[in-house]
């Protein structure tokens, strides 16, 4: 009989093995919770299907056959692997193994990894990868399924995405020491209308970029826009270049001063403007189905849940009351 149509069954595997560890019918189906004689049955099917005695029988012992002590050994190991996958399956569909990949905003690492570590602490059989991808590509990163959350700053394609808000860093202005703007423990939009502004490439940081053009808008100041696209938030050295040249003026998010090294070439003075703030969503695609996925998202929820308090109720606070 060729392998491929042999169709044993786990329950009678089960019930060899039982046969075996105590070489009686009646003490097996003890254990199995079954009378001898559909034990009896099963066992003469399986030895009928491989066309092999697994067992010595009379009326007074039971004893394997090489061929059954052959059998015993990996039948054991065929139940233990199966268990192993119905384990494993369980587990997938728990969301508790599996692979999710995650872009990383520039300079958010350091927020994702409070999410990384803790959802590793929970469920340390889920492969967390992480790769760096400027925010406004994550939305293309995510639709052609090359990463599977996104932590990012706004804008989100909320057409083929879902995205919720995670928390908020403050813009701050980055110029020159040698600015005589320098010396101000903070300052206002207005007071930036002859500074000359780099902006972000909007195909790279266009939320960040949008931003700064709303809140100059709002303060009825037209922004005298530099040519050169140079974002000071990525890895290059242009930034430091103009800023040392005291060339023009930044507004970038707070987060980004942790990891730059401007050296002595510049300073960070703090906006004072209740908007210059900007939103870090998380993102994924609304077909997500992945409980692997959908365990991560649940994880940063709880993470980043006090920021969200926060936030509501600042938003609380400046809210007009309705009269009754």
């Amino acid at each position: 009989m060729l392998p491929g149509a042999i169709r044993m069954e786990l329950r009678q595997i089960r019930y060899f093995i039982a046969v075996a560890e105590h070489l009686s019918y009646s003490k097996a189906a003890r254990q199995l919770h079954v009378s001898v004689s559909p034990l009896s049955r099963q066992i003469r099917q399986l030895e009928d299907e491989f066309g092999v005695q697994l067992f010595v029988r009379d009326r007074r012992r039971v004893a394997l056959t090489d061929a059954g002590r052959l059998f015993l050994h990996d039948a054991t190991a065929l139940i233990k692997h199966t268990a192993s996958v119905f384990e494993h399956l369980r587990l997938a569909q728990k969301g508790e193994v599996g692979a999710v990949r995650l872009g990383i905003g520039l300079h958010l690492g350091d927020k994702v990894s409070k999410v990384v570590a803790e959802h590793t602490r929970l469920f340390p059989a889920v492969d967390l990868q992480g790769q760096s991808i400027f925010s406004t590509l994550q939305n293309a990163a995510l639709v052609e399924r090359k990463i599977d959350i996104g932590f990012l700053r706004p804008p989100v394609d909320t057409a083929r995405l879902h995205s919720e808000f995670l928390f908020e860093e403050k813009l701050i202005t980055l110029m020159s020491r040698t600015n005589p703007l320098a010396k101000r423990k903070s300052l206002r939009i207005k007071d930036l209308w002859e500074q000359t502004l780099f902006l972000p490439d909007a195909a790279v940081g266009s939320g960040l970029r949008d931003l700064t053009l709303e809140l100059f808008a709002k303060a009825g100041v037209s922004p005298r826009i530099s040519p050169v696209s140079a974002d000071p938030m990525s890895h290059g050295e242009v930034h430091k270049i103009l800023l040392a040249a005291n060339k023009g003026i930044f507004v970038i998010a707070d987060e980004g001063l942790h990891h730059a090294d401007y050296g002595d070439a510049a300073i960070a003075v703090p906006l004072d403007e209740p908007d210059a703030r900007i939103e870090v969503h998380m993102a994924w695609r609304r077909s997500e189905n992945s409980p692997a996925v959908l365990g991560v998202l649940e994880t940063a929820r709880k993470t980043f849940a006090p920021s969200n308090a926060s936030r509501a109720a600042r938003y609380a606070s400046v809210r007009p009351a309705v009269s009754a």
